[in-house]
């Protein structure tokens, strides 16, 4: 039976996945498109939507692209148990880590329950009898899991590790840069190509060592619009050249929360939006664009240039910080 193949709109909304990371995915060859005759849209087949199910599935495992990647392609056991144990031993490390941690804490609140009312915590913490009798006091923690886990339970445990602890508060400065832009296929990967040539040609690491990488939807992805736009900028002095077709711009500078990602893991934008928005202190500063350079929201891309200069390849390792833009309350 003939399956109907989706457009990358109809499986970005399906499996709650951005379309940039559906890209990003068929960059790293671990699904495939094509395109329909007399169509706008690349669309996907029952095998790939099958396969972006299950790297879906192996994400939330916390299994890397590049394992991942392996397992597909290769279809054998072997492959599979290596990657799980890796990750097994990794999780027992981190628990271990966190048991230790969750008995010191609790250790600390009951003794602080017991206190005396003209004890403090600095006593405890400056008397080494006590403080030796707390950490005595910790055992080796068990915890029982029960036997049988369903997908409820795993979305709920995606969830509660979803919510960010390594926000950064950064101040942008305002900077001049060469911006490279492109609307069609693949336009991250032709715009960052386009910046890359010039980097090389110009010499600017040698110039301008510091420099650095932003990038942003332009314009953003639309269920009305076949292809999306994306624009990268490099930091450059003020009276440095630049030809087309690449252009000069100038940036305002601005307030930021910041987090770091892996490359592909544009999912935690959405963690991030949600750090702004239940955080007491910062709320976002949206510019006024509705929605067509991504309301003023960056992507750094961490040694970019230096990478360039280098030749290095793009690899699972490259780093982008989230940048939104943000303003006291």
């Amino acid at each position: 039976m003939m399956v109907e193949r989706k457009t990358i709109s109809q499986v970005s909304k399906g499996f709650q996945v951005s379309t940039r990371t559906l890209r990003y995915y068929e960059q790293k060859g671990l699904i495939h498109s094509g395109r329909t005759d007399g169509y706008a849209y690349r669309t996907y087949d029952e095998l790939s939507l099958r396969r972006l199910q299950l790297i879906i599935l192996l994400r939330e495992l916390r299994i890397p692209l590049k394992d991942i990647k392996r397992i597909l392609d290769h279809g054998d056991s072997d492959v599979a148990l290596d990657v799980f144990r890796q990750v097994l031993s990794e999780l027992d490390d981190e628990i271990t880590a966190l048991s230790t941690i969750k008995a010191l804490v609790k250790a600390f609140f009951e003794r602080l329950q017991i206190l005396p009312t003209n004890e403090t915590l600095r006593s405890i913490l400056l008397s080494d009898e006590s403080l030796l009798a707390i950490i005595d006091s910790l055992s080796s923690t068990t915890i029982n899991f029960e036997e049988e886990k369903t997908m409820d339970d795993l979305s709920k445990a995606v969830e509660n590790q979803s919510k960010l602890t390594d926000v950064r508060i950064v101040q942008l400065p305002p900077f001049t840069v060469a911006a490279s832009h492109f609307v069609g296929d693949n336009p991250e990967e032709n715009a960052g190509s386009r910046l890359c040539e010039y980097l090389k040609s110009s010499d600017l690491y040698r110039i301008k060592p510091d420099a650095r990488v932003f990038g942003f939807n332009h314009p953003n992805p639309s269920q009305n619009r076949p292809h999306y736009g994306y624009e990268t900028w490099v930091t450059i002095p003020k009276d440095m050249e630049v030809s087309e077709p690449l252009e000069t711009k100038h940036f305002a500078g601005g307030f930021y929360a910041a987090h770091m990602i892996v490359l592909g893991n544009f999912h935690e934008w959405e963690w991030l939006v949600t750090w702004v928005t239940d955080n007491p202190k910062y709320e976002a500063n949206y510019l006024d664009d509705d929605g067509e350079c991504m309301n003023g929201c960056l992507e750094e891309h961490l040694n970019f240039v230096y990478h360039a200069h280098l030749g290095w390849p793009d690899s699972d390792e490259h780093q982008l910080d989230l940048l939104l833009p943000i303003k006291l309350k």
